[in-house]
């Protein structure tokens, strides 16, 4: 909650926008995206829902912006973890492999931007305007073009175009993988009573690194070729 009653200046708007931005993150720490409804997140930042739409049009809106940031976030740290990561004197067999480990477990890192990764299509994309679809999807052009470079710069032996590639396959793959490995109580339940079914119970790290280890592996076969 902010210490004024009514937002005058540019300043004073920012710093609302980012109590309601930062406010949308916490409630994010304890439910899922699906879970979070403007009427709470309006009660928790102490503002009318009316003033909570002044500055986002919609819930989605919030969590648009809130996806932004926190891949921010997540892509200025990463270039140190993978600097830390990679051997730079392995073969590009070996480096893919420890890059799609390296990826993976930072995303997991992250937990509140995969939840939203994984709620993109089906969720958040569902009640905003054009222009608000558009400004996200500029803003996603920019995070997977920055998320390929870094990539490339590790695995050269891809190409810009392959690294785009698999950073396009390794996000959509994280968004699913987010959505299977957090299953209902009711599906988790059904993998207790039978053990046979825990072959559909998944770990997001291990899943998306394994997945990501076989496209990279084989788009440096076929660059090879």
């Amino acid at each position: 909650m902010t210490s004024f009653q009514r937002a005058r200046s540019d300043e004073q708007r920012e710093v609302r926008r980012r109590a309601i931005l930062d406010t949308a993150a916490a409630m994010l720490a304890e439910m899922s995206v699906a879970q979070v409804s403007l009427n709470e997140l309006s009660r928790r930042v102490g503002l009318a829902k009316s003033n909570v739409l002044r500055y986002f049009e919609s819930r989605e809106a919030v969590l648009f912006e809130l996806a932004n940031a926190k891949s921010r976030e997540w892509l200025d740290d990463l270039d140190a973890t993978l600097a830390v990561a990679i051997d730079a004197d392995a073969p590009p067999s070996e480096r893919g492999d420890q890059l799609a480990r390296a990826l993976a477990t930072s995303l997991a890192d992250h937990p509140v931007l995969c939840d939203l990764i994984s709620s993109q299509a089906a969720v958040l994309e569902r009640n905003v305007s054009r222009e608000a679809a558009a400004k996200y999807k500029q803003d996603s052009i920019g995070h997977v073009t920055r998320l390929a470079e870094l990539v490339r710069q590790r695995v050269p032996e891809l190409g810009e175009r392959d690294a785009l590639r698999f950073t396009a396959a390794f996000m959509l793959t994280a968004g699913a993988m987010w959505t299977h490995s957090h299953p209902t109580a009711a599906v988790i339940a059904a993998y207790e009573a039978d053990p046979s079914l825990a072959v559909w119970r998944l770990d997001f790290t291990k899943s998306l690194c394994e997945m990501s280890e076989v496209v990279i592996s084989g788009l440096l076969a076929r660059q090879s070729r």
